[in-house]
């Protein structure tokens, strides 16, 4: 699965698509944010919707680290979303 890694407040995330698509396939998808490992591990998720119907591998590809960091302020605990299986710690 393709991934990026941003740097948000001196911390590395690696982002990476959830996997959950909308219906229609290419309109909307969520990214995971996700930091540490094991029982330390912290995700975050966000919903994104590109622009024209791009898959989403090239959608994410062509998001700049500034376009990244913007959905990570808006993402939510992973907890709160289904993506997530609202779990409150990871796997």
């Amino acid at each position: 699965m393709a991934s990026r890694t941003i740097t948000v407040d001196g911390e590395k995330w690696v982002v990476y698509p959830s996997g959950r698509m909308t219906f229609y396939g290419r309109d909307e998808f969520g990214l995971v944010f996700e930091k540490g490992t094991g029982p330390d591990r912290v995700r975050r998720i966000t919903r994104f919707s590109p622009l024209g119907a791009r898959r989403w591998d090239a959608a994410l590809a062509e998001l700049s680290d500034r376009q990244l960091e913007e959905l990570f302020r808006q993402s939510q605990p992973a907890w709160t979303s289904p993506e997530a299986g609202y779990q409150r710690r990871a796997g």
